[in-house]
């Protein structure tokens, strides 16, 4: 089937140049068109936290959400007190004061009465807040913040802008300018290593065009999505960072195996038949199982994971359609001339049929000799990288994500730190009786008894009455702990279990806590489904790839060791805190999206791997019938490339770590982790070391089985014998 692709693209390719023209034209429209991303997006409505939310939006007007943003004046010499600072502070609100577009302005010297004055006032005296109220909402809030912040300016007092405007528009420049740093540097060095592998600038130059174009195409799906549902601002940076590395990935074994065939005196529409036939159909299986484990995001619907999934998903498609249509319809036209403009200071290629026992050869070799020697310490400093993941505690990311430079994060800690109240947690507690009014006097009884049970709760500093809606009563607690904090948590948790209010009233918690609590639950009682779906498909695609039911079940395992040493790095790194400083970030807790969406891609990376190494070494099954041989020589024609693209994939991930919004340098540094294991200690040791105690048990399957995948013809690679030398293990 694949080699009679290969058959047509070579007859048409111009027809198929052309629609991948038309593919791109299309693509760079979609992309110009744009959408509008969210930040992260609420969770689905159904949580208590989002009801309580929801409840409160709908019945107290004094609660509707207001897009707000905070100026901080501060002064080392004069107090809030002094004429001096309320003259400099005046003079600097004035260019703002007055404008339509501000709905409220309170400062200390306007504020409504003493205690609202004494609240914007820090506990030193020598800053003031001003809380400002806009008119306006999402991008055009951020746009006004822009601009009003921009016309505040003080001779002597310094202005620190922060608030919810502010950290949003924060972290919308930051993810920007981190996508715009990750590209700057991948892009070039990408090319030096293509040209290192390749030793040639138009061969090198093929996977970074196909890299590019599938980029392109990638955004405008995530933008065409984002027209169906709400698409999160992360999914264009996990679009960059999956669609460049796997593009790259599969047009580099697509263009060296093109090369061999050439070499080995092939024509240019038999070698691209063969192409299509062995590493086409290769990274086609791959392309289905990288789609497969980002389509584990998907199971969280209600979160920016669908989103982020369904985008992955998309990219990787394209990934996959380029690379057996645009890049065999160029090569059949560039034929030979694959490998011209070749740099003397690099090894020429040699094809396969020429290759003898060299180093990844005599690596295999070696290794198989002693194959236990070499997995039990292999697998056991996997085993010791994963641990750290045992101490793993989840928290909804907050400002801590953001560097300590940006202003918006200075204000926030500045806030925190120096002002009354502003580091206490709040809990809403909301009490809802869908049938009538909560102002009976039964009711106003049971409300004021939940309110003293709740203050009696350790921990919990005071309670208070702050509205009444038609049919709810909001009552809210206050705690000195951090929102994140157990002790925080805990208080939620025994709230909820309260819930004695009686004739027909509910009581629902909402808060930061509360969020954080009901979002971890959510993904937490989901991953076990979505990761069984995940191993499920990609064990039936690995049987449709080999015909065996042992190495699916091999690969699977072996994924599950490079995840939990990038998991184990994860928390060693960004939780427990090494490395903080160089990296430059705050050590906190682990948001629980990130472990999702690093399982959901690292799983299809690795099989990715698995894929093109063992199909490779199948291929070499099929024709001698020896596991030994096939270990080694398919080690001996795929490690150069697995470990080329391992070092294009750590560096394009790694340029994602540079980022300074911490939930993409997590991302970035635990993939980069990731793939540097996978393609060294379980490809180059822990994958031939097992294969080798395994022998031709790798290859069983039932009889039942067997005859099915016989008969679909999936096996059949369509390749002419190439005489090998001979690879011998003790």
């Amino acid at each position: 089937m694949f080699a009679s692709w290969g058959r047509f693209v070579y007859r048409y390719r111009w027809a198929t140049l052309a629609s991948s023209g038309v593919l791109l034209a299309i693509s760079i429209a979609g992309m110009l068109m744009g959408g509008t991303l969210t930040s992260g997006g609420p969770l689905t409505s159904n949580l208590e936290s989002a009801r309580a939310g929801n409840l409160v939006t709908s019945e107290l007007a004094t609660s509707k959400v207001t897009s707000n943003f905070v100026l901080i004046f501060s002064s080392k010499t004069q107090s809030v007190s002094d004429p001096a600072f309320k003259d400099a502070l005046t003079a600097a609100l004035a260019p703002i004061e007055g404008d339509p577009r501000i709905s409220a302005l309170v400062s200390p010297y306007n504020a409504p009465n003493a205690r609202v004055a004494q609240a914007l006032t820090s506990t030193d005296g020598h800053q003031a807040l001003v809380s400002i109220d806009l008119k306006s909402s999402g991008t055009q809030a951020h746009n006004d913040y822009d601009a009003l912040r921009s016309q505040v300016h003080s001779d002597t007092l310094t202005v620190t802008g922060t608030g919810f405007v502010a950290i949003n528009e924060a972290f919308n420049k930051t993810l920007e300018s981190d996508l715009q740093r990750a590209e700057f540097v991948t892009l070039p060095v990408t090319l030096v290593l293509l040209v290192i592998i390749f030793a040639s600038l138009v061969a090198a130059g093929l996977p970074l065009g196909v890299g590019i174009l599938t980029i392109v195409a990638g955004l405008a799906g995530t933008f065409f999505l984002n027209r169906f549902t709400d698409v999160s601002q992360y999914a264009l940076n996990i679009v960059t960072l999956i669609g460049l590395g796997v593009s790259i990935d599969y047009s580099l074994f697509v263009v060296n195996r093109f090369r061999d065939e050439l070499a080995n005196g092939a024509s240019r529409e038999d070698a691209l038949a063969t192409t299509m036939a062995t590493a086409g159909r290769a990274i086609t299986f791959s392309g289905i199982t990288v789609a497969v484990g980002l389509s584990a995001m998907l199971f969280f619907q209600g979160t920016f994971l669908a989103s982020m999934g369904a985008a992955g998903a998309i990219v990787v498609a394209v990934a996959v359609v380029y690379a057996l249509t645009f890049l065999p319809a160029l090569m059949s036209i560039l034929g030979p001339a694959v490998n011209r403009l070749r740099l003397p200071l690099f090894r020429s290629h040699r094809p396969a049929g020429q290759l003898g026992l060299g180093f990844w050869g005599r690596w295999a070799t070696s290794v198989m000799r002693r194959p236990l020697v070499v997995l039990l310490p292999a697998t056991g400093f996997l085993l010791l990288a994963a641990s750290p993941f045992i101490q793993l505690r989840l928290a909804n990311g907050d400002v801590d994500m953001l560097p300590t430079h940006l202003e918006a994060r200075q204000g926030y800690d500045q806030m925190i730190a120096n002002f009354p109240g502003r580091d206490q947690t709040t809990f809403n507690i909301v009490v809802n009786y869908p049938d009538g009014s909560p102002q009976t006097p039964a009711r106003i009884s049971a409300q004021s008894d939940l309110a003293q049970r709740i203050a009696a709760i350790p921990h919990v500093l005071q309670t208070t009455t702050a509205g009444v809606g038609r049919h709810i009563v909001l009552i809210q607690a206050t705690t000195s702990y951090p929102a994140t904090s157990d002790e925080s948590r805990s208080i939620v948790k025994a709230i909820r279990a309260d819930q004695g209010v009686g004739d027909g009233g509910q009581v629902l918690v909402g808060g930061q806590t509360a969020v954080d609590l009901d979002t971890i639950t959510f993904i937490v009682d989901r991953t076990p489904l979505a990761v069984g779906f995940v191993v499920v498909v990609t064990y039936i695609v690995l049987f449709l790839l080999t015909g065996s039911v042992v190495l699916p079940l091999k690969a699977v395992l072996l994924n599950f060791l490079s995840i939990g040493a990038s998991f184990g790095a994860l928390v060693w790194i960004f939780q427990q805190g090494h490395l903080s400083n160089i990296l430059g970030f705050t050590p906190q807790s682990i948001d629980p999206s990130i472990p999702v969406i690093l399982f959901s891609i690292v799983f299809g990376l690795s099989m990715d791997y698995e894929v093109l190494l063992v199909s490779r070494i199948h291929e070499e099954y099929v024709r001698t019938g020896d596991n030994t041989h096939a270990v080694a020589s398919g080690l001996e024609r795929t490690a150069r490339l697995i470990t080329g693209a391992a070092a294009i994939m750590f560096t394009v991930f790694l340029a994602f770590g540079l980022a300074e919004v911490v939930i993409i340098k997590a991302i970035g540094i635990g993939l980069a982790v990731a793939v540097a294991i996978d393609a060294t200690l379980v490809r180059a040791l822990v994958v031939p070391a097992v294969m080798r105690l395994l022998g031709d048990w790798n290859w069983w399957a039932p009889r039942p089985l067997k005859r099915l995948y016989d008969r679909a013809g999936l096996g059949d690679f369509k390749v002419e014998p190439i005489p090998e030398p001979e690879l011998e293990v003790a």
